[in-house]
């Protein structure tokens, strides 16, 4: 496959993928179930941190985490106050994760909001340096060593899969309706595409991947190569790369 044919196959794979239909058995349905800002990002983030596994089970602990928050997930952290006898488990994150969560939201919160956290970091570029910046901020509320596992860090080479997920869905806009585009203060094409299993395979396999790890390296190469092809939309293909592996054989 030549560039220009390579281009076009992905472009065409992003257009199939990036539609309504998407939404159905994705976990960012979850979300779109809200009209407000604050509720919007709030469940996204939330869903998003737990999106390991197979979707229908992180909507299932989605649908936990709604019920938790009585379906007003704003006003649940706005008066939240440290619980013990909260009940959640999805894989590795558990209550006491989730109660310190809640709690580093609220702080957020009542000090300008999600997007305020991911500014620019002083000492690493773009998006990197964003979320880099965004954990040390949500690591500033008390909590258990245990649950750092569950802010990657891309500083340590992490490809903050799950975050940079949340990222598409808050910042994308387009008129296909499945992300958000609710952030205005970083532009999509700075924003790097969640790698995992599928996206990975298929980036190797279509020759736009060479590193063998999955890690910010590899995303790095990665995300070169596709803005060459998109230089202000590159996560656009991540609808290509990712529906490629999930709805195809």
């Amino acid at each position: 496959m030549t560039p220009l044919e390579l281009k076009e196959y992905l472009d065409f794979k992003a257009e199939q993928y990036n539609t309504a239909k998407f939404i159905e058995s994705d976990p960012i349905q979850l979300p779109h179930r809200f009209s407000r800002k604050e509720d919007i990002e709030i469940i996204s983030f939330l869903v998003a941190t737990i999106a390991w596994g197979k979707r229908a089970m992180i909507i299932k602990s989605g649908e936990r985490l709604l019920d938790i928050m009585e379906h007003s997930p704003f006003e649940f952290i706005q008066n939240y106050e440290k619980r013990t006898d909260l009940s959640f488990v999805h894989r590795t994150f558990n209550a006491i994760d989730l109660d310190f969560f809640f709690r580093s939201l609220k702080n957020i919160y009542q000090n300008g909001g999600l997007e305020k956290a991911f500014s620019l970091h002083p000492d690493f570029e773009g998006v990197k340096g964003r979320i880099v910046n965004f954990r040390e901020y949500f690591l500033e509320t008390e909590h258990e060593q245990r649950s750092e596992k569950h802010i990657s860090n891309p500083a340590k080479n992490s490809a903050a899969k799950r975050i940079n997920m949340f990222l598409r869905w808050m910042v994308r806009k387009d008129n296909c309706g499945v992300d958000f585009g609710i952030w205005n203060s970083i532009p999509k094409s700075e924003l790097y595409l969640p790698l995992d299993v599928h996206t990975s395979n298929n980036a190797r396999d279509l020759g736009l991947l060479i590193r063998k790890q999955n890690d910010w390296k590899a995303l790095d190469e990665l995300m070169q190569n596709l803005r060459a092809m998109d230089a202000s939309d590159p996560v656009k293909y991540d609808f290509a790369l990712f529906g490629i592996g999930a709805f195809e054989k």
